[in-house]
């Protein structure tokens, strides 16, 4: 595992403590960052939920992100995050947080702080609360208009289209890896919205599926 591309670019990052964590394929990754770039989105302020090894808050920072947050609750899993911060010099742009990332949302929602441009999930595949938690996200005020949303997910898990004031704009999935990006939407009434390059597109999901395996 390592940093695909930027600042850090080649540094080798600690891997998971434990086999309960499944942090993020190298392959998956690289086509999430480049889909990312085709739409345009250039986060300065990244929030990392399910950190797991922190790769791809990591990865976002060395892609020039000012700052980023991961939430881990596993206690060896964020020192993980901190060890591979610490090695890629990004600890001084950036908070680790040892909690649950519901309670960091439900925190968030009673003293919430500057919002940020990209929020990534990646939860156990496994997780029953993986659609519940899209939600809370959507109502969080730590996203706002210009954020985007990505969740990494199961062929298997029926994530939905819309989950609250989140549209899902783009699905890619290599065999048994799967990420979805949503964009935030503060009305219905628009049938078409511009992409972040000014062209219009249609909001239904667009979704590209590959039959590589994950690396």
């Amino acid at each position: 595992m390592r940093v695909i591309a930027g600042e850090a670019k080649g540094f080798h990052l600690k891997g998971p403590p434990s086999a309960g964590t499944r942090p993020m394929a190298d392959k998956i990754k690289g086509a999430l960052f480049s889909m990312l770039d085709s739409l345009g989105v250039a986060p300065e302020r990244v929030l990392d939920l399910y950190a797991g090894t922190g790769s791809i808050g990591i990865e976002a920072l060395s892609r020039g992100a000012n700052w980023a947050e991961f939430v881990e609750q596993n206690t060896a899993a964020a020192a993980v995050v901190r060890a591979n911060l610490n090695h890629t010099k990004f600890a001084d742009r950036a908070r680790v947080h040892q909690r649950t990332v519901q309670g960091f949302l439900d925190n968030a929602e009673q003293r919430p702080g500057e919002p940020f441009d990209l929020v990534i999930l990646d939860p156990p595949y496994a997780d029953p609360m993986i659609v519940p938690t899209l939600h809370q996200v959507s109502r969080s005020p730590l996203v706002q208009s210009a954020t985007v949303v990505v969740i990494g997910h199961s062929p298997r898990v029926n994530v939905p289209d819309k989950a609250g004031r989140l549209l899902r704009l783009r699905e890619r999935c290599h065999g048994d890896s799967c990420f979805s990006i949503y964009d935030v939407i503060e009305t219905t009434l628009p049938v078409r919205i511009a992409d972040r390059h000014g062209a219009e597109r249609r909001v239904a999901a667009d979704r590209e599926v590959s039959g590589d395996p994950p690396a």
